[in-house]
C-alpha cells in the first residue's frame, strides 16, 4: 500500500495557494494530482491541519462489536440459520451488517459455524 506524502510538501503546496496560486497551479508545480491539492487545501480551510489521516484498518468492526451480545443472544436462539437469515434477522432488531461483516465478527470470536448433518447417510456404501 502506498504511503502518504510528506507533510513538508503538503505545508509546500497549501502555502501556494494560500499565496494566491490555484489549486491546480499548485498541483502542477509540486508534481502531485489536482484531487490531491483540492483535497489538502479543503482539509487545511475547515480544520487548519495538514497532516494526512489514517490509512487502513478496520473502521466497521467496532459498530458490530457494540452489538455482541445481541448478535450471539441472535445466533444461539437459531444456530443452524444462514449467515443472510441472521443477518436478516438482526436487521429486524435494528442492527445493519452485511453476510461478509458478520463471517469476519464469528471469526474474530472463534466461532465455526458448521452445519450438522440434517440428511441421513447414503443408503450405498463406499464401493
Amino acid at each position: 500500500m502506498p504511503s502518504a506524502l510528506s507533510i513538508d510538501l503538503r505545508e509546500r503546496v497549501v502555502a501556494a495557494i494560500e499565496a494566491g496560486s490555484s489549486r491546480r497551479q499548485a498541483a502542477q508545480r509540486f508534481g502531485i494530482g489536482a484531487a490531491s491539492a483540492i483535497r489538502w487545501h479543503e482539509r487545511y480551510r475547515q480544520d487548519g491541519r495538514i497532516a494526512p489521516r489514517p490509512m487502513g484498518g478496520d473502521r466497521n468492526s467496532q459498530r458490530l462489536e457494540a452489538q455482541a451480545a445481541l448478535i450471539l443472544r441472535t445466533y444461539e436462539e437459531h444456530p443452524q440459520s444462514f449467515l443472510r437469515e441472521l443477518r436478516d434477522r438482526l436487521s429486524e432488531r435494528g442492527v445493519r451488517a452485511s453476510t461478509s461483516s458478520l463471517s469476519r465478527f464469528f471469526a474474530r470470536h472463534r466461532i465455526t459455524r458448521k452445519k450438522g448433518l440434517s440428511t441421513r447417510p447414503s443408503r450405498s456404501g463406499r464401493m
